[in-house]
């Protein structure tokens, strides 16, 4: 099994904006950090979290986390209930010691009372069942960012929705980036990078997508 540390795979950072009352456009990184001594498990949220525009790190050694959090600011962690040599709660209590200000959701395929309870008291603030659902863990993490005034950029969240959007629209009409490239002129790489809100789109190049998907450019925005 591999651990990985920041940066993950070189991505620019993605900016957030304190919304605190008195903030004034204070912009930091969204580090988030999972721990989990199943790797795929692990490579999922990694791959949930990215998509949502966040930084991930993750670690399938749960006695890595302290010198993972001393060489880097985490925001957020999230961490199984059920490994070997360290369980979750251990780590929560590690994180919190390190910086009480992380916050810490648990995720578990053996959900008890006691458990949730034990949770609570360790200053834990959400509680996922696995396999976790998309849903469940971007909501998630939303509401552990927001109580602490941390959200995406609206740019950011609009490149994302857009995205998202023309993928949608892109699979319900059962087309390839590839086919969807033929149609528009733009290239494969162009068009995933759009999907995946790594590449910001020009209006000429929305309107050819939204052209080729049979749809009035204002559509695409009203569904973000």
């Amino acid at each position: 099994m591999s651990d990985t540390v920041y940066p993950v795979d070189g991505s620019p950072p993605q900016p957030v904006r304190s919304s605190e009352p008195g903030a004034r456009g204070t912009t930091v990184d969204i580090r988030t950090l999972v721990v989990d001594d199943d790797q795929d498990s692990c490579d999922l949220v990694e791959r949930i979290l990215k998509k949502e525009g966040y930084r991930v790190g993750t670690l399938t050694d749960p006695r890595k986390v302290e010198d993972e959090l001393r060489r880097n600011d985490v925001h957020l962690a999230i961490v199984d209930l059920k490994m070997p040599d360290l369980s979750g709660l251990d780590v929560a209590q590690i994180i919190k010691r390190h910086d009480s200000d992380c916050s810490v959701i648990l995720m578990t395929g053996y959900a008890t009372l006691d458990s949730a309870v034990s949770a609570l008291r360790y200053g834990v603030v959400d509680y996922l069942k696995k396999p976790v659902r998309e849903d469940e863990l971007v909501g998630a993490v939303r509401r552990a960012l927001a109580a602490k005034g941390l959200s995406l950029l609206p740019e950011e969240e609009l490149h994302r929705n857009i995205g998202s959007a023309i993928r949608d629209l892109r699979k319900k009409r059962t087309l390839t980036l590839k086919q969807l490239a033929k149609r528009t002129g733009l290239s494969v790489s162009l068009l995933s990078q759009i999907e995946r809100a790594e590449s910001s789109a020009s209006v000429t190049s929305l309107y050819k997508i939204a052209h080729a998907l049979k749809i009035r450019l204002p559509e695409l925005f009203a569904r973000v």
